[in-house]
């Protein structure tokens, strides 16, 4: 079960994408800035299919 690079990759940046946004929401949220808020932990939460995506597409390599 050997993993490609360029799934390793792709996942690394789903993830480091998602560490941004999860620091963004909370400092908005601190500034009471709801609706960025808002935005960011959508955008947090759209990555996770796409990293579901990523993952099934390279196991079945």
């Amino acid at each position: 079960m050997k993993r490609s690079y360029r799934g390793v990759i792709l996942l690394c940046a789903v993830l480091f994408l998602n560490i941004i946004f999860t620091q963004k929401a909370v400092h908005q949220y601190y500034y009471e800035d709801y609706t960025a808020t808002v935005i960011y932990a959508v955008l947090n939460l759209v990555l996770f299919p796409i990293a579901l995506f990523i993952y099934h597409k390279e196991k079945n390599v």
